[in-house]
């Protein structure tokens, strides 16, 4: 009876262990279902930053074309402006004002927006986050 008794627990053991085993699979395939959903919202996003950091760089070299003409201008009206009639004298002194204030400072080659925080670069760097590209590679095959 004893030895019936131990095999019973046993047997009960094993059923509730086969139960754990059973649940425990099937959390993991929901982890493992909610990982690849994640990963492919990953992928997005870091294709998402790529092509706004393409359309941001784009912009600023734009930006600083125009910057240039907008130099080669002034500099141009700054030469003769008296000389040639193009320009008053109350003209020449709003030009003149202009070259040390903000026409001076906004026509700085190289210089970027400061009203862009790049801060989240290194929250979204490609180096920050670990990321397998061997399940890429089987999936495209």
């Amino acid at each position: 009876i004893r030895i019936a008794r131990c095999f019973e627990a046993t047997r009960q053991r094993c059923c509730r262990l086969e139960r754990d085993g059973r649940r425990m699979r099937e959390h993991l395939a929901r982890v493992e279902a909610e990982r690849a959903a994640l990963e492919v919202k990953l992928k997005h996003a870091r294709n998402q930053v790529e092509v706004e950091m393409k359309k941001r760089h784009r912009a600023e070299a734009e930006l600083e074309k125009q910057e240039r003409k907008l130099q080669l201008v002034f500099e141009s009206l700054m030469r003769e402006p008296l000389s040639s009639g193009m320009l008053s004298r109350e003209q020449c002194s709003v030009l003149s004002a202009l070259t040390g204030q903000c026409l001076g400072a906004a026509l700085v080659p190289g210089r970027r927006s400061s009203a862009v925080d790049e801060s989240c670069q290194s929250l979204l760097s490609h180096s920050d986050i670990s990321y397998d590209h061997t399940e890429d590679d089987v999936v495209r095959n």
